[in-house]
């Protein structure tokens, strides 16, 4: 399947979104790896996570990008020759970039319920304005998740704990955005996120405020 969705959030940032309906195959003939890239797929045990690499640098030719324009540092953060920034997810059939003058970070996790088991485990300030009997629980704590996964992605500091160091303002479904902290090392910095959900799985993405 070709591009599932684009958004631009402001003038310096794309969000694109891939749903991954093709073969493995299909994915890697039109495509050009790094050797080094190569040699990562092929030694994938899960097809699905070897769909999931290859439709992200189906999004890189998106944005004008090609393989060999991205690279990672020792903490495992994406960067761009340019000097953009770019942060990327992908989970089961869906993955995504964000590309932006500025940093950023992105995630998408499928819905599932298994995430309130370890709620606890990502979660303290945020039990003060969630009800575990409101029937958008689970999906709330998914959004929780996917704006930590954001801030930890695009903070890519060694140490930062989602349970210590973030914290995500009070927000419904219907507003679709809130603000979120990252308080480390006696410094408070605060990020604009939003959110959405399709098919089964949601998606935020951080901005600095």
């Amino acid at each position: 399947m070709p591009l599932y969705k684009t958004l631009t959030p402001n003038s310096q940032t794309t969000v694109k979104i891939w749903k991954i309906t093709e073969t493995y195959d299909d994915l890697l003939e039109p495509i050009s790896l790094k050797p080094e890239n190569m040699k990562r797929v092929l030694g994938m045990k899960s097809e699905l996570h070897q769909r999931g690499f290859l439709s992200v640098r189906h999004l890189l030719l998106e944005f004008g990008y090609t393989d060999d324009d991205l690279f990672y540092d020792e903490y495992g953060k994406p960067h761009l020759k340019d000097g953009k920034h770019i942060s990327i997810t992908h989970s089961f059939t869906f993955s995504g970039v964000v590309v932006s003058d500025g940093i950023v970070g992105i995630d998408i996790e499928k819905q599932r319920e298994k995430i309130g088991v370890i709620a606890h485990k990502f979660m303290d300030y945020e039990y003060q304005y969630l009800d575990q009997s409101d029937d958008k629980y689970i999906n709330k704590l998914i959004v929780i998740w996917c704006i930590k996964e954001s801030l930890y992605k695009l903070f890519a500091t060694p140490g930062l704990s989602f349970l210590q160091n973030t914290l995500v303002i009070p927000f419904t479904l219907e507003e679709a955005s809130t603000h979120a902290w990252i308080d480390y090392q006696d410094k408070k910095y605060r990020f604009d996120t939003t959110f959405f959900e399709f098919e089964g799985f949601t998606c935020a993405y951080a901005l600095p405020s």
